[in-house]
Order: structure tokens, then sequence, then C-alpha cells
């Protein structure tokens, strides 16, 4: 599947920015499930300078400098995206208890090693509680997938998704304790459950696909970023994406731009600017398999993030 992917961030400043200098993470990733065709990001106003690199989990990272006054910077990157995820079979899995063991035996250094994900981290700490509930899909002996999908299921059902209940910097014990959230909630409290059984977890950012109801076009623009954890299921089966917010096995309709620890290594854009006073933040996200752009997208009202 090729998906053609706009993603457009606009703040709008109270007071006139003289100095930003943005870290953005917009190239999807190129990887043994998706390769990414076409790639272009772009500023208003133009930056001064630019610095691409390879972040530390294999993500692309292009960090850009703006020293033209503006109070409103727009941030805009379009990809075009080939998707083409196995299927997926929930059994044959080790036992997690195989797979927690050969993970603390593992000594490798790579950005997918399972070693580079099996710690703490500030947004991902071990919790009792939050342990404590993962621990019931983990009985003696379950195969690793089939227990942390069940994990998965069992959050989608006890958890509701809240907009207004959390923001960027809510702690996941927080989230986890007031049973409500959003998918970075969602992805970083599944992560710590399996990091307090000794399991390796990955934090993914990227986009959704989303289906309009039937005989009603797409919104333009009213699709969104998403967050979702990958479980390691060693070696033979590898990384499996789990999205708890949906309760799904992750393949065709997810799109990966990074992955990391947790969002603090993924987010799309984080940076710095000078100025005084607030400001607005709309993001607009489009997620169109080729063939369907024509004739059945209508714009949409606002994207507020």
């Amino acid at each position: 599947m090729i998906y053609g992917v706009r993603h457009r961030t606009t703040y709008a400043y109270e007071s006139p920015v003289t100095f930003a200098r943005c870290v953005l993470r917009l190239t999807p990733r190129s990887d043994e499930v998706q390769s990414v065709i076409e790639n272009d990001v772009t500023l208003v106003p133009a930056p001064s300078g630019k610095l691409e690199r390879i972040g530390p989990f294999g993500e692309d990272v292009l960090t850009v400098v703006v020293e033209k006054a503006h109070t409103e910077l727009i941030i805009e990157a379009r990809s075009r995206v080939d998707v083409e995820a196995p299927m997926v079979a929930i059994d044959p899995s080790p036992a997690w208890e195989t797979i927690r063991q050969a993970s603390l035996q593992s000594i490798g250094l790579g950005p997918r090693d399972p070693s580079a994900f099996l710690y703490p981290t500030a947004r991902t700490p071990v919790v009792a509680a939050i342990t404590d509930y993962a621990r019931t899909s983990f009985p003696p002996g379950r195969p690793v997938l089939e227990a942390s999908a069940d994990l998965m299921s069992r959050m989608h059902a006890d958890f509701v998704y809240d907009g207004k209940a959390t923001d960027v910097t809510t702690p996941a014990a927080q989230a986890f304790a007031a049973r409500r959230g959003v998918c970075q909630d969602f992805a970083h409290i599944m992560i710590c459950g399996l990091k307090g059984l000794g399991l390796p977890a990955a934090y993914v950012s990227g986009y959704l696909r989303t289906r309009p109801p039937p005989g009603r076009p797409r919104l333009a623009g009213a699709d969104a970023t998403h967050a979702w954890v990958q479980a390691w299921c060693g070696e033979e089966r590898g990384w499996i994406g789990l999205d708890p917010t949906n309760a799904l096995i992750v393949m065709n309709d997810h799109i990966t731009l990074a992955i990391g620890r947790d969002y603090s290594d993924v987010a799309p854009i984080d940076g710095i600017l000078l100025a005084p006073g607030d400001q607005k933040l709309k993001v607009e996200v489009d997620v169109v398999p080729e063939g369907e752009e024509g004739g059945g997208v209508e714009e949409a009202r606002s994207v507020t993030n």
C-alpha cells in the first residue's frame, strides 16, 4: 500500500520570534516493512541553516535554525511511503520468561538490539502498580506475543481515550491511575508494564490511516499523529507492533516515523525559541492511500492539538 502523507504544523506567536531552533523527525522510517519513496520538509519562513543526521535509534533528524523575525512558523512534511507489513500470527512465540532471560543476556549495542529498550527512562519508569496490572496477562509459560496482545486488549477495554485528561508532560503513573489519556499515554503505560516484567519494549511515533463512515468523504487535515508499542518477541519473531489505543496488531494502516525508548526520543518536532508571550498550535495531518485523493476529500474546519 502506497500512502501520501501530509503533516502541517503551524505555530502562531503573540510576539515576534527572533530566533528558533527546531529538531524535526518528520521523515518516515525505511526498514523491512516500509520504504520512503519521496519526502520533503519545508518551513515558512525559510531556515537560515540546516543539519541532517541519523539519530541514535536510526531515525532521520533534521535540525533547522530560523533567524528571521516571525509571528507564524509553518512546518510541512510531505511523503510517499510504501507499506508492506506481513500478516502476524499470535502464535507461536517463546514463553515470556525465555524472552526475559534472552534480553538480560543481550550484549548488542545496535539501535534495534533489545538491550537498548530494556531499562527504565524518565517517561517509562518501573511503577509497581503498572507492573502488577501487566502481570495478570503474563502467567508462567505463556507465549510472549499472546501475553503482550492480551495486555494490549485489556488496556483498550479498561482505559478511556480522553484528549483533555492529560498533556504531553503527564507521567505514565498519573495517566494509569486515572485510566484515561491519549495514545502517547497508553503507549508509555504499556511500555512501563512490559519493562517492569523485564521485557524490552519500544515507543513508536507515526501515523494511522483513518477510514470515514460509509458514504462520507475524507476530511482533509483530520487525521493525526499516533503512537504505539513494539514488543520484542525473540530473535525469530523480532519486534511486533501493538496498538493499545485501538487493540490492533500493527499492519498496513500504521506508518512509522521513528522508534525510540519513549516520546522524548521520537517527538516529531521539538526545539527552542526566543520570544515572550503565548503561542497557538495547529496540526493538520492527511494519510491518504494512492488512488483516493480525488473526489472524496473535503476541508476540515479545524484541527488543533
